[in-house]
């Protein structure tokens, strides 16, 4: 427990109003949208509204060794967010500010807790798209999406948020403030620490200010919808459209039980009888590219035995998309617990991983749906079960176990944009080795010495 003096400087700093110490509200910060993790309680949960705020809350935690655990809205799916040793939940969400748009450098700076989804909604007035759209792109903010790395849907065109991160403001656990990166395209000055940064999982410091890169918006959409009796067709499907070198804004897949699990819970009119489908969608800023890259796709289609059909206009266009972002909600509903994990293989093993995917399912008996961001090799093979049944609770953790195996066998990796926070750390040392381990352990230890900041995720102790 916290001394009471430790609280009453907090409410000094931030307020009173924005110090939380009731039960009800501690519990409401001691999980985020992970399954299956360890949950515990914080000892208080603040939040700041500005820079200079969080500056005196971590020299506060320095002088009294408190941990200290960055929050924004909690989609987490890793475990990163669960404050595991109590201490300080730091949300940044009142930390909600678009501090500038610039056009003509094509950029935005955004406080931490702006939300992903409101910033687009901002630059859209311009001509203007900031890429990165994870799944809970309404209420992720973007200081939470840098922490971890985030992707989304338009990943495989446009790339995920460390390509759009320019530069940063950071509160270091000492409680300076150090300013990196910035509007210009080039930058080569230093180390590159919004490269570190980003995708550190509040390990090494507190992002409070972000300069991201915006991209003009396509002019021109395609929309379409693959149907596949075979899975494996549909994996040869993804890697031969790449081969024909087009590169969709967005490449995703379903199984049959996700199909059938987002129909009868969404009503978009998914068709039944099938093993996969594809939604595939290409942009561009020219009409005549945008048709030669869709007659591509359509030729790659019926080459893997798919069935094929177009979004006519933008309402079949947006149910499309509906269909796949109602997919985790849908599953959801399958089972009390649910873990989703986005095991990532080269494209060219997206065929392989399906069919190992299926017979896992098989071979455990588990109830595993399979969708993601197939263009990318980026899987998120999701099971529900009852957390109660202790039997059933045991063939989920080995199939797990499986999965993370495959995808690693296939030259994967074990996350492709979810982090690793606490789900993914026993298996870290199976991709990176004790070396790696070491290495990030020496980075995080010259940061962080007292070892404040989100204890007990990302970086596994060392064995002794």
């Amino acid at each position: 427990m916290l001394d009471k003096a430790v609280i009453e400087k907090l409410e000094k700093i931030v307020g009173a109003e924005n110090v939380l110490t009731k039960k009800a509200d501690l519990v409401a910060y001691s999980y985020d949208a992970t399954a299956d993790v360890q949950k515990a309680l914080p000892d208080v949960v603040v939040l700041p509204s500005s820079t200079a705020e969080i500056q005196q809350i971590m020299k506060l935690a320095n002088e009294t060794d408190t941990p200290v655990y960055t929050r924004g809205s909690g989609t987490n799916l890793s475990g990163g967010c669960i404050p595991l040793k109590q201490g300080i939940v730091l949300c940044t969400q009142k930390m909600n500010k678009i501090l500038e748009i610039d056009p003509d450098n094509l950029t935005a700076t955004v406080q931490a807790g702006v939300i992903v989804a409101d910033l687009n909604s901002a630059v859209a007035a311009h001509g203007l798209i900031y890429p990165p759209d994870p799944g809970t792109v309404a209420t992720a903010t973007m200081g939470g999406t840098v922490a971890e790395c985030a992707g989304g849907l338009r990943g495989l065109k446009y790339g995920v948020t460390k390509h759009y991160v320019m530069g940063m403001e950071v509160v270091l656990p000492t409680g300076d403030v150090v300013r990196f990166g910035g509007k210009t395209v080039k930058n080569v000055t230093a180390y590159d620490f919004a490269s570190l940064f980003v995708g550190s999982e509040g390990t090494l410091g507190i992002v409070t200010e972000i300069t991201a890169k915006l991209i003009p918006a396509p002019k021109y959409k395609k929309s379409m919808l693959a149907l596949y009796k075979n899975l494996a067709d549909a994996g040869k499907s993804v890697s031969g459209i790449i081969k024909a070198h087009v590169i969709p804004a967005t490449l995703e897949i379903m199984d049959a039980m996700t199909m059938e699990t987002v129909e009868n819970y969404a009503k978009v009119g998914l068709p039944s009888g099938y093993a996969a489908l594809l939604l595939i969608e290409v942009d561009g800023m020219a009409k005549d590219a945008v048709e030669a890259e869709a007659e591509a796709v359509v030729k790659v289609i019926k080459e893997n035995n798919g069935e094929l059909r177009v979004a006519e206009n933008d309402a079949e266009r947006e149910k499309l998309w509906a269909a796949r972002r109602a997919a985790l909600p849908a599953l959801a509903q399958l089972g009390n617990t649910v873990v989703i994990e986005d095991a990532t293989v080269p494209r060219s093993r997206i065929a392989d991983m399906l069919v190992e995917l299926d017979g896992i399912r098989t071979k455990y008996n588990v109830t595993l749906g399979t969708f993601g961001h197939a263009g990318d090799g980026n899987l998120h093979p999701t099971i529900m079960y009852n957390c109660d049944n202790k039997e059933e609770a045991e063939r989920v953790h080995k199939a797990v176990d499986e999965i993370f195996a495959a995808a690693l066998k296939f030259g994967g990796t074990l996350s492709g944009e979810h982090g690793i926070g606490i789900a993914k750390m026993p298996y870290l040392k199976d991709e990176l080795g004790e070396s790696g381990l070491e290495m990030m352990r020496t980075i995080q230890k010259s940061f962080d010495p007292k070892n404040l900041l989100n204890p007990g995720k990302l970086v596994p102790a060392k064995e002794v």
